[in-house]
């Protein structure tokens, strides 16, 4: 049966729409509240599933890997419910290095295959004559977030019976007395496209606003780091690996579009646009990973904002409201860490009887990586 009051999901971007059509999977009402589901990290990302390639450590390298393994069901269950193609690539990826004793010392360099000069040119033909040696991580890959999966995913939500509302911003968390206890979530305080501004009751939420959840939560350390991106069209199968470079990487769709990126700028805030110096950056690192796509033509160039905290891991499971759950702050892993985000919020709001290990592996990353990491005091005081 499902619940009187649906739970909404407040921001309609990548993790608001899987954590929306997980849920509903799951049973229950579920309403999406997006200001402007365009401007959302997971239309602009590049979509790498690389837990390795990326270098990940500790807890977020243990929960990357989780995610990586939950992909392919995840992905089938989108598929199965929209009608329409994701475009998961298990491609593998390459990250090379000036020298073998770089490669060695990389973080994640047991999970790889090392490679020489020969290697490399092997399975990145062309790179670089500055790259030496490299690790090939045939276990990541990418998926078409960009132009299939975020797609895929709004209309598996609308046919699972997700309720949508664009053009509504949330602009403040009402709460309500929690009689001695802390404070409750009782709603949120809506600004429509018309200008009007409403009151929504509500009892349960989740926030996945990405870069901007702060604006809701202030002193929530959450905060933007700004990329820009290009893409380029080669010919078909010119590149077959991602190449995950020091500050740029190359993703090779299907079709021959190369998606590159991505400048980091943490000091540019909200500001939005392209910059000269963030394009020279990018075609700069084109250059020196593989000199032969400077002639590609470019298709596409854009920008966004990874929801970044201090530690660069998310923030997921119950927030400082009652009935307030988190899940934001993935930074540069938001596609990579989307699955396992459904499972672990699922099983924080509804619950799961199935195999204890995988409950008490559940338990642990929530507190891993819930807010109060950071935090000395509440945010609410």
């Amino acid at each position: 049966m499902r619940q009187a009051e649906p739970l909404l999901i407040l921001g309609g971007g990548l993790i608001g729409l899987t954590l929306a059509h997980g849920l509903a999977r799951r049973g229950l009402a579920v309403r999406v509240l997006s200001r402007r589901r365009g401007e959302a990290a997971g239309f602009v990302a590049a979509g790498m599933l690389a837990p390795h390639a990326e270098g990940l450590s500790g807890d977020l390298l243990a929960l990357g890997q989780r995610s990586l393994a939950l992909v392919p069901a995840w992905v089938a269950a989108i598929e199965a419910d929209s009608g329409l193609t994701c475009g998961l690539r298990p491609c593998g990826i390459v990250v090379p290095f000036a020298s073998a004793v770089e490669r060695d010392a990389y973080p994640t360099a047991a999970w790889g295959e090392a490679l020489d000069r020969t290697g490399l040119e092997r399975e990145v033909p062309g790179i670089g004559a500055g790259w030496q040696a490299g690790l090939l991580f045939r276990q990541d890959g990418q998926i078409d977030n960009r132009r299939q999966l975020m797609r895929a995913l709004e209309r598996a939500c609308v046919q699972r019976g997700v309720a949508f509302e664009e053009g509504a911003e949330v602009v403040e968390l009402l709460t309500a007395d929690g009689d001695g206890l802390p404070p409750r979530l009782a709603g949120v305080r809506l600004r429509r496209a018309d200008g009007g501004e409403h009151l929504l009751a509500a009892r349960q939420a989740v926030l996945t606003c990405g870069a901007w959840s702060a604006r809701l939560l202030p002193g929530l350390p959450v905060f933007p780091v700004k990329g820009q991106m290009l893409s380029l069209q080669a010919p078909r199968e010119a590149l077959k690996r991602v190449v995950f470079g020091p500050g740029t990487y190359l993703v090779p769709r299907e079709d021959g579009l190369v998606v590159v990126g991505a400048t980091s700028e943490p000091e540019a805030g909200f500001r939005e646009g392209l910059t000269p110096d963030g394009q020279r950056i990018l075609e700069a690192g084109i250059a020196a990973l593989l000199p032969e796509a400077t002639g590609w033509p470019p298709m596409e160039r854009w920008w966004g904002f990874r929801p970044c905290t201090p530690d660069e891991g998310p923030l997921l499971g119950p927030g400082p409201l009652v009935g307030l759950t988190l899940a934001c702050g993935h930074h540069r892993n938001g596609v990579l860490l989307a699955a396992i985000t459904a499972e672990l919020i699922g099983r924080s709001l509804v619950g799961s009887d199935d195999d204890p290990a995988n409950a008490a592996a559940a338990k642990r990353w929530l507190r891993a990586f819930r807010w109060e990491r950071f935090m000395q005091e509440t945010m609410l005081t």
